[in-house]
């Protein structure tokens, strides 16, 4: 029996949202694998292989691999004309301006900064500091805080990388201001490092030396502190700082400590885009921004105008408008009675709620603490059906239970889950809550 034609098998595909060529791949694949009938299961795998919007369900408020910091949706407008960006010039004089006077000077001001630079990462941040102040000198870090962040990359060889040569002080558990003292003594060096610990924590018999002894060392000091906490008070929530925020080092505080500088991510704490900032100084961030790397290492448009607009929301004292923000501070006794709402909507019940939860920030943020959540579950393991949910929903199984934290899911997609939810259990159709088409760890 003759195989059928590639552009009949990728015809009888047309109903899937994908372009004409993928399709056409993915009938060629199956007619070359001698088995035509899998095409549309190679076209649907493809279609789930691409980068689109899913439900973060897990509890974990900073997912690494959903995104991290989930970004404010802007309306679009399509009937409306596409407009170029003010990225490089300068309106008042005409002239060619600098990509980094918008979202920066802006960041600067939250930072309680003379100045500030975007960079494409938090380590691209501690990598140009790194290469701009210190190449081919000494940098005194404590071996307490020679830590390896997500993705294999190591302090050490951040700082090999830079052409700053590392010298550790103390012990992995000690660290004390006489260990500073000698080091600075003995190399002279370029800069003192003190690096956020990330995921890792250490308890116990520990010790560690504060910004503000360090500062009186000579040297700069350079604090990376990783989560991008922009200030301790946290002026843009109503009332005091959350609890889970106790000991987290913000910008403004570590650079009235004394610290020359601070890096941190954009996407974590701030609630933005993936972005480094470096911030303090200004001698030091002009350096930095003059250093080859800077431009090898600097974002696009997409990622300022996206910083700008968070930083904006900032300074408004509108912390409502920063998602992170937003579902990190709302209240258990709502996410009760959101996850109350979802498990009636289910017919002939199957779903459990509400449960209590308790979610972590993560994206190595605040390693250890939990935030009290609330969700649903349901018996058994039914993330694979969830995952081919359209849109994609993402829970954890957690005692044989499939669980969904809605501390993580916008107010907006509960409709969806219920839908999702009656489906799994046997009972499909919209949900009667509307029309809908890890790491949460939960008692």
């Amino acid at each position: 029996m003759r195989p059928p034609s590639v552009d009949a098998l990728a015809r009888e595909l047309a109903d899937l949202d994908l372009p004409h060529p993928l399709l056409v791949d993915a009938a060629r694949a199956a007619i070359a694998a001698g088995d035509p009938a899998s095409a549309r299961a190679r076209a649907e795998a493809r279609a789930r292989s691409l980068l689109r919007p899913v439900i973060n369900a897990t509890g974990v408020l900073l997912h690494t691999n959903l995104g991290r910091a989930p970004l404010a949706s802007r309306p679009s407008s399509p009937a409306g004309p596409s407009r170029a960006r003010n990225l490089e010039l300068d309106l008042g004089t005409g002239r060619r301006g600098s990509r980094q006077v918008h979202a920066s000077s802006l960041l600067a001001r939250l930072a309680g900064a003379e100045s500030a630079l975007v960079v494409n990462n938090g380590a691209a941040a501690v990598l140009l500091v790194l290469a701009a102040l210190a190449r081919d000198r000494a940098v005194v870090v404590s071996r307490g805080e020679l830590v390896e962040i997500g993705g294999g990359f190591r302090i050490p060889e951040v700082l090999a990388a830079s052409g700053a040569a590392l010298v550790e002080v103390g012990t992995t558990n000690r660290s004390r201001l006489e260990d500073y003292t000698r080091a600075v003594s003995a190399h002279d060096p370029a800069l003192v490092l003190k690096v956020h610990q990330s995921n890792y924590r250490m308890v116990g018999f520990t010790q560690s030396v504060p910004v503000e002894e360090l500062a009186g060392l000579g040297p700069p000091v350079v604090a990376d502190i990783g989560s991008g906490l922009l200030d301790a008070t946290t002026p843009w929530l109503p009332g005091p700082p959350p609890s889970w925020l106790a000991g987290e080092p913000a910008a403004r505080q570590t650079l009235a400590a004394g610290a020359a500088l601070v890096t941190f991510s954009g996407d974590k704490l701030l609630g933005g885009p993936q972005a480094g900032i470096l911030a303090g100084r200004a001698d030091l961030v002009e350096r930095c921004a003059r250093h080859p790397l800077a431009r090898a290492l600097r974002p696009g448009g997409l990622v300022l105008e996206a910083l700008q607009e968070t930083a904006l929301c900032y300074l408004r004292g509108d912390g409502k408008a920063i998602p992170f923000w937003r579902m990190a501070t709302v209240a258990r006794e709502e996410l009760r009675r959101r996850a109350g709402a979802i498990a009636a909507a289910v017919p002939a019940g199957g779903v459990r709620g509400p449960v209590d939860c308790k979610a972590v920030a993560g994206g190595g943020s605040l390693p250890g603490l939990d935030i009290p959540s609330a969700g649903v579950a349901l018996n058994g393991d039914h993330t694979p059906a969830l995952r081919a949910w359209d849109p994609p929903i993402v829970g954890r199984v957690e005692a044989g239970s499939t669980i969904l934290d809605l501390r993580t899911v916008d107010p907006a997609d509960d409709a969806v889950l219920a839908g999702a939810l009656a489906a799994v259990v046997g009972h499909r159709g919209q949900s009667p809550l509307g029309t809908g088409t890890g790491e949460a760890r939960c008692t």
